[in-house]
């Protein structure tokens, strides 16, 4: 097991690792791999998603270990979604048990909200117009969803629900309207989108945030037909790391829980997985973490580019 593993605490009392592992674009083969090596590795917090393709293999994976008696269930913390295709508020249960069913549980310690936008539902991939470009559908109801989104967490199908890729002003209306708080928001974050204002108002509200693509996705480069800047070859980030004695990504990953955010790297190395679990042995000094927030760009990797025509949405986020 890994040493000594930090927790965040969520508004309703619940504790959520704050590392965690991330399963976005693993397919079955490598995702198989990489979970039983991160579970060895000592990962108990596991982000999931039905537009990943691959939670039946995880489902799998998790009911090995925990039918083996490896993990009990409640030492595991297990995230999923509503996929765009199910931001609406009549379909918010039927999407979660179906991942439930695909996951082999009985519940999720927290469903997100994967966007705040809707495309129609269907079973195969999204539909596309003669351009090329996504089919949306424009009624998206926030606050409607969120009172399905409640409904599920009264059921107990969720211990916690959150938010993903919302902005502020998307919160806020359902920070508004709600019986139930959003326990979390999940967002792109790393040394080069820091988003300091939106962290700030979640902490001021009492929402956690979690990170995605904390080591700038580099392997999106193809999916999104752009450049993408590489956060591991960051001089000042290779700088600090030499001083520690410490990988690019260990800095990177660091310095997140330093700022009290949760993260979620995703590696089909097991070499990798191993080192991304490795950060509770050192500490940055406020120097570092002055540096580090000082790389502050504003530069956004995963803007849906690979959703032609979703910033027409009226609910588009960035």
């Amino acid at each position: 097991m890994a040493a000594c593993m930090m927790d965040l605490t969520l508004e309703n009392g619940r504790k959520m690792p704050a590392l965690g592992f991330g399963t976005w674009r693993a397919p079955d083969d490598e995702v198989e791999k990489a979970l039983n090596e991160a579970l060895e590795a000592g990962y108990r917090h596991i982000d999931c998603a039905p537009v990943y393709q691959n939670e039946p293999t995880i489902g799998r994976v998790l009911r090995l270990w925990i039918d083996s008696g490896r993990v009990k269930r409640d030492e595991l913390f297990i995230v999923t979604k509503l996929p765009p295709h199910g931001t609406r508020a009549a379909t918010v249960e039927k999407f979660l048990k179906r991942s439930l069913t695909d996951l082999q549980l009985d519940y999720v310690d927290l469903y997100l909200v994967h966007v705040p936008f809707t495309v129609p539902e269907v079973d195969g991939p999204f539909l596309t117009d003669d351009n090329g470009e996504l089919v949306l559908e424009t009624t998206t109801d926030h606050v409607a969803l969120w009172k399905s989104m409640e409904a599920v967490a009264d059921a107990g199908l969720a211990r916690s629900i959150g938010v993903s890729n919302f902005n502020q002003r998307q919160l806020l209306r359902v920070l508004d309207n709600c019986r139930i708080k959003p326990a979390n928001l999940q967002i792109e974050n790393h040394i080069y989108l820091q988003q300091n204002e939106l962290v700030k108002f979640c902490k001021a509200n009492g929402i956690t945030v979690t990170a995605y693509s904390p080591l700038g996705s580099k392997g999106i480069e193809k999916l999104l037909n752009r450049e993408v800047p590489d956060l591991l070859d960051n001089p000042t980030v290779k700088e600090i790391g030499q001083r520690h004695g410490k990988t690019p990504a260990q800095i990177l990953l660091r310095h997140l829980l330093q700022r009290g955010i949760a993260t979620i790297p995703k590696s089909t190395n097991a070499n990798r997985v191993r080192q991304n679990i490795a950060l509770f042995d050192f500490e940055l000094s406020s120097d570092d973490m002055v540096k580090l927030n000082g790389l502050d760009q504003n530069i956004r990797i995963c803007d849906f580019g690979f959703f032609p025509g979703i910033t027409k949405h009226p609910e588009f986020p960035f």
